[in-house]
């Protein structure tokens, strides 16, 4: 998965990553570093933070300030894969439940100790929170109760049999029951900010910095760094200048063209990888009428042309995929045809990113019935993936040539974000990874028919409906056999493609860069992790 490097299958990475987690373990691994090399870190992230609440809203940038200061049962690796955390073992007692043997002595950072009556009211409010733009509901929805069988046992029940639940539990932060109440203005203002992480809250500005400190009884060994300084820096070259000035020591999202001046500093190292986050394009195919879908005169037209999937499709072969990545992202990105890289659980190798052809998407307009195009609008956040703003302003470019003139906005991602889920769009490019280290999630929350009832569909904001995908769907996501239900996520990923439900655009390549002393391995989850940088003494640095 790093880029320039023959990639290795997830599956091997996985189970080597558990091996050495077990060898870690039962060795001395756990061991706090030397206090003569704790020093403090000062990280800078490139994406806006939504909340401080853990349970808000599931959005990476959210969750890489919260994997600090929480743990959860599971703990993710790179790729999405369970590993333990405050859970040491699990095990499906019956098809519809599965059991979690606790970590003993765990105590929060105000010193309270951890029991399974937490870890339940965790998910509990996590299945609660409302109003979220994208809710951990989704990933935990089949869940109907939790169990404390005693302290540092718990069992959590579900609807229909699910394999994906110790994935999704390790999705959710877990906080002491007596928060449970707490409003999302408790966590955002420090108050709830208690977890049983690497780091201890001490204070923040708002959304746009958040102070650690080293949590000195840490079950995982005490981090190296004494105070941490978590610096939300949307705006790129304010970030790359705080790196290059050293009021920064690591940042992450390097802009693609900052990466050639920044790898000739010998001050500072410049790492990427490729991710699992997928930029797409979204259609509105769920209304009659679209808001922003007009004819030259801009009069609402008498059909929505992006309910015809040769209409999709024909935007799709507009799009130049490898000049995208190769221009605009400086070569850091792959062109996608699917909804995760091929190696990862439920992917196709059979499917393949579409032919960039304007005359044929030409012909597939005049074919649906619209020869002359129309006018459309296509939203984008400007601040949240790699050259967003400049991606998008090409892709309405591309669309203008083949008939369709469109227009471009771009918006800061809280307010994008908030104006797509009240379904507000047309056309709009995003971004999207797994939680679960699969297709499974993916398919169940944007290609899915919308049912908020069933926790389906619940960032499908273009309303696509296909029965047969749901059908196939539901079959997999009771299959307990991985291979019988990888077969069944294949041919619900390719009816999706083949219906062109959503457009893949690239898998993007993700750059991190550090001062030189620093050092720090990309992951395909984007996480920027402060308990996996690591720095020679300052004594030996050059």
């Amino acid at each position: 998965m790093r880029r320039g490097r023959t990639p290795i299958p997830p599956y091997a990475l996985r189970l080597c990553r558990v091996l050495l987690l077990a060898l870690w373990v039962a060795g001395a691994g756990l061991a706090a570093p030397s206090r003569a090399t704790a020093e403090d870190l000062a990280i800078g992230l490139g994406s806006e933070v939504t909340s401080l609440d853990p349970h808000f809203h599931n959005l990476t940038p959210n969750s890489i300030v919260g994997s600090h200061v929480f743990d959860s049962l599971t703990l993710p690796d790179e790729f999405k894969w369970p590993t333990p955390g405050l859970a040491v073992r699990w095990r499906p007692v019956d098809d519809n439940t599965w059991e979690f043997a606790l970590r003993r002595n765990v105590v929060f950072h105000d010193g309270t100790p951890f029991t399974a009556a937490d870890a339940a009211a965790s998910l509990k409010r996590a299945l609660a929170v409302q109003g979220s733009p994208y809710p951990y509901a989704a990933i935990l929805r089949s869940v109907t109760d939790l169990v404390v069988v005693n302290d540092h046992t718990l069992r959590i029940r579900t609807s229909t049999p699910d394999p994906t639940i110790p994935a999704a539990v390790g999705q959710v932060a877990v906080i002491p029951a007596r928060f449970a109440d707490a409003a999302r203005e408790d966590f955002d203002s420090g108050r709830a900010m208690v977890g049983t992480g690497p780091f201890r809250f001490l204070g923040s500005h708002g959304l746009s910095e958040v102070t650690l400190a080293a949590n000195p009884v840490y079950w995982g060994g005490r981090p190296r760094w004494d105070k941490l300084t978590l610096r939300i820096m949307p705006v790129a070259s304010e970030r790359v200048a705080a790196l290059t000035a050293g009021t920064v020591h690591v940042i992450d999202q390097v802009p693609p063209s900052d990466v050639g001046r920044l790898q000739a500093d010998p001050q500072v190292a410049v790492r990427s990888g490729l991710s699992a986050r997928l930029i797409y394009l979204a259609l509105d195919v769920g209304r009659d009428r679209s808001p922003f879908v007009t004819d030259r005169n801009g009069a609402p037209l008498p059909r929505n042309p992006l309910k015809d999937p040769r209409v999709r499709r024909a935007i799709s072969k507009a799009i130049n995929r490898q000049g995208t990545v190769d221009l605009l992202l400086e070569g850091l990105g792959s062109p996608a045809g699917q909804l995760l890289p091929r190696g990862f659980f439920g992917t196709s190798p059979a499917l393949k990113p579409d032919d960039y052809d304007p005359e044929a998407a030409k012909r597939l307009l005049a074919e649906a019935g619209w020869p002359n195009g129309f006018v459309l609008t296509l939203h984008a956040p400007n601040n949240r993936y790699a050259n967003d703003a400049a991606v998008a302003r090409t892709l309405g470019v591309a669309l203008s040539r083949i008939g369709i003139s469109t227009k471009v906005e771009t918006l800061p991602s809280a307010e994008f974000f908030a104006r797509a889920a009240k379904l507000e769009f047309s056309a709009y490019m995003s971004g999207i990874t797994t939680d679960l280290g699969e297709t499974t999630d993916i398919l169940l929350s944007l290609i899915a028919t919308y049912d908020d009832g069933r926790n389906r569909g619940r960032i499908n904001r273009m309303r696509y409906s296909n029965p047969a995908i749901d059908s196939i769907l539901e079959r997999a996501v009771v299959t307990l056999d991985p291979m019988a239900r990888e077969g069944l996520l294949r041919e619900a990923v390719e009816g999706a493609m083949a219906d062109a439900a959503v457009l893949p655009l690239y898998f993007e390549s993700k750059t991190w860069a550090m001062r030189a002393r620093y050092s720090f391995a990309p992951r395909a989850d984007e996480f920027t992790l402060a308990t996996e940088v690591e720095a020679k003494r300052p004594s030996a640095a050059k």
